[in-house]
């Protein structure tokens, strides 16, 4: 019979020869099994060099609604999201007191245009007199000289002309002082009658109403906005851009505009304006870029992102950004070299937001790999396994 200390020998081999057999299994399947790994056939292809922005919707042309004078606001007319046309009635001031001024200087008007009217009747009158003064002037005078009147006589010629002419200066004078009155109630006229259509407020452009600042009922002054309208022929995306992208940017560059409302459908415009100042502190500039068509809902002052296209390429070897690993300050892929993972240096050309150019180190048809989501590239030289492309 064996003894009990070869049985126990016997089975400590045993169990040491299956930790081998699993352990040596274990190291075979870790370092030399095929890693299953994501593959990309290198080929040809469009690559566009985007910048981007974030900013918000507004309107090249807004105006707020702002009466010229204090006064009682008794009526406002439209309200927010109501479309408006050019010279529309928009709101109304209480005008009772203006209307009164404006009878008052009309009345004022016609009393100096009626004193004008005496004036002249006067001036035509005194200046029959002096005609008649002057005319038994010059007879007694002409009588004075043959002797055959007194001195008194001719004194007293002398002194009617004299009051005649005095009394047509007078009725000129009277004139004139009319004629200044009626020209301070002419302007005293259009004064109130500006102040009163003052009272009124119209729109400016064809435009939509985008807020109602007052009711009826507010005491307004000068520079307090009633409503706020903007003119919907123009809107852009005001957006911020960095400033080391301005040398990328010119006017008319084509753009995608997502609206935070409806990330799924980008919508197409162009830029409009660039900026010439960035901002002191965050280093950024703006660009308005144009919309094309809006979304059937939107809103001044929504956010957006803009993708302005700076540059496009095409018909260029280029790979998905998401496979080039930056190894030293240098860019990397890893490539499917007859079932075997190698590292490869490549050099990169224009770079988009998915893609990048490819310039140096690849070729079309070359397979290059990356690691499937929660995994680690595999070492080089490993094998790899991967679906058919």
């Amino acid at each position: 019979m064996d003894s009990p200390v070869i049985r126990k020998r016997t089975v400590f081999g045993i169990k040491l020869f299956i930790f081998l057999i699993i352990a040596g299994s274990v190291f075979y399947w870790f370092r030399f099994s095929p890693v299953k790994v994501q593959a990309y056939k290198i080929t040809r292809g469009t690559v566009v060099n985007e910048v981007m922005g974030t900013g918000t919707l507004e309107a090249r042309v807004r105006s707020s609604i702002s009466p010229e004078i204090s006064g009682l606001l008794v009526e406002v007319l439209v309200d927010q999201n109501d479309r408006v046309t050019k010279g529309q009635l928009l709101a109304n001031l209480d005008d009772g007191d203006f209307l009164q001024q404006v009878e008052m200087a009309k009345a004022e008007l016609a009393a100096a245009k009626a004193s004008i009217a005496l004036a002249e009747a006067e001036i035509t009158r005194t200046q029959a007199t002096v005609v008649q003064a002057r005319s038994s002037f010059e007879r007694v005078s002409s009588l004075r000289k043959s002797q055959a009147l007194s001195q008194s006589e001719l004194d007293k010629a002398l002194e009617s002309k004299d009051v005649a002419e005095s009394n047509l200066n007078r009725a000129n004078l009277a004139k004139a002082h009319s004629e200044l009155l009626e020209a301070k109630a002419e302007a005293s006229l259009r004064y109130y009658q500006e102040r009163l259509a003052d009272t009124k407020l119209y729109a400016s452009f064809d435009g939509l109403v985008v807020r109602r600042n007052r009711e009826p009922g507010d005491v307004v002054v000068p520079g307090s906005s009633i409503l706020d309208i903007i003119s919907t022929e123009q809107l852009w995306i005001s957006a911020w851009v960095d400033e080391t992208a301005m040398g990328l940017l010119a006017l008319e560059q084509p753009a995608r505009i997502v609206f935070r409302s409806s990330p799924e459908t980008p919508l197409k415009g162009r830029v409009m304006r660039i900026a010439p100042r960035t901002d002191s502190e965050t280093r950024e500039f703006l660009v308005d870029v144009g919309v094309d068509q809006l979304p059937k809902i939107w809103a001044v002052g929504q956010r957006a992102e803009v993708y302005i296209e700076a540059a496009r390429k095409i018909g260029v070897v280029l790979i998905p950004q998401k496979f080039i690993v930056w190894r030293d300050g240098q860019s990397h892929v890893m490539i499917d070299d007859a079932g075997k993972a190698r590292w490869l240096k490549i050099s990169l050309g224009l770079k988009g937001r998915e893609n990048a150019e490819i310039t140096d180190g690849l070729s079309e048809w070359q397979i290059v790999i990356g690691a499937l989501p929660g995994s680690d590239l595999p070492a080089e030289g490993r094998t790899v396994k991967h679906d058919k492309l």
